[in-house]
């Protein structure tokens, strides 16, 4: 379905009225209803509470009304963590359908973000400490972890996913799926478009864990996470019919696997780039292969999530026609 010549623009602030804490779920009451091709002006809390960005060294002032309102207002939360903004319904959406979601644009809505350290490796942690402040300078997009260490920033957002079947329940938002939701990947930024299968009517698309820089892996389990502000577009596609979410970059294809174990997360990525390659260039299933391993390139988007991801990413400039 193509989208709306005029798409109308949505503000989508967020507030105790606005947000699912922690899950993804085909019952969620959508707080917005919108067209194929509307366009949502988004807010997104970071994933952390008021008295623990406190307690790390931030001051009382800088933390944000809206969290704090978040904070003490909802009570329906997780299994998950996180603070989604959402869920969005999308009129047409239905259960074999794809959701495009065109990120337009992504900018910091704060001037600090934090890190905390556990994961992968968590050994690596000191025991006092855990959580940092980060500082950043959002006129040159960079953030400093010392005289000598400049990060540019590039913000994404973590999770942004759509409900799972009604019989999954209530999903947590800590691990990505079918579903999408906290995939972590750091290609996903503006100007980039995000697939996702369509699971239930209306889609109910849900985002949030905005970050900022992280690298793939994520392997102390955060990034430098911090509040952010989007424009996305929704548009039903009739048209697509995927298993697993796919992105596009303006210089690549991305497909994506998660599970609990690595190995079969890799088998996903690969398969679906398989299954990509043999839908759109009319490559025979050994050819599709042939091609993934010559000119695609594997990454470990996450190892931290309960499911880990990966992701296989292949160059548009192999292509004549991209």
């Amino acid at each position: 379905m193509a989208a709306a010549q005029t798409p109308h623009v949505h503000q989508l602030p967020a507030t105790p009225a606005t947000v699912a804490w922690g899950y993804y779920s085909a019952a969620a009451t959508p707080v917005l209803h919108v067209a194929s091709g509307d366009i949502v002006v988004v807010h997104t809390m970071l994933t952390n509470v008021p008295d623990r960005l406190e307690k790390a060294g931030l001051a009382p002032a800088r933390v944000q009304q809206a969290l704090r309102d978040i904070t003490t207002q909802v009570t329906d939360k997780g299994p998950g963590g996180h603070i989604l903004t959402g869920p969005i319904a999308v009129d047409g959406a239905e259960v074999g359908d794809v959701l495009e979601v065109r990120i337009l644009e992504i900018r910091p809505d704060i001037d600090y973000g934090y890190n905390g350290c556990s994961g992968f490796l968590k050994e690596n942690c000191a025991d006092s400490g855990r959580t940092r402040i980060i500082q950043l300078d959002t006129v040159h997009m960079t953030a400093s972890l010392g005289p000598d260490i400049t990060i540019p920033l590039h913000p994404f957002f973590g999770s942004m996913g759509d409900a799972p079947p009604p019989d999954s329940g209530r999903l947590s938002s800590n691990p990505p799926g079918m579903h999408a939701g906290n995939l972590d990947n750091k290609y996903l930024v503006a100007g980039t478009t995000l697939f996702i299968p369509v699971h239930a009517p209306g889609a109910l698309f849900e985002i949030g864990d905005g970050h900022v820089a992280q690298g793939d892996g994520e392997v102390d389990q955060t990034a430098i996470e911090t509040s952010l502000e989007g424009r996305v577009q929704l548009i039903v596609r009739k048209d697509m019919h995927l298993t697993w979410p796919r992105a596009e970059t303006p210089t690549y294809y991305i497909t994506m696997g998660t599970d609990k174990d690595l190995t079969q997360a890799t088998k996903v990525a690969v398969q679906e780039m398989i299954a990509f390659l043999s839908s759109t260039r009319g490559l025979s299933t050994m050819e599709a292969y042939r091609l993934a391993s010559i000119a695609a390139d594997l990454h470990i988007t996450e190892l931290v999530d309960g499911n880990v991801g990966v992701h296989m990413m292949i160059p548009k400039s192999i292509f004549k026609k991209h």
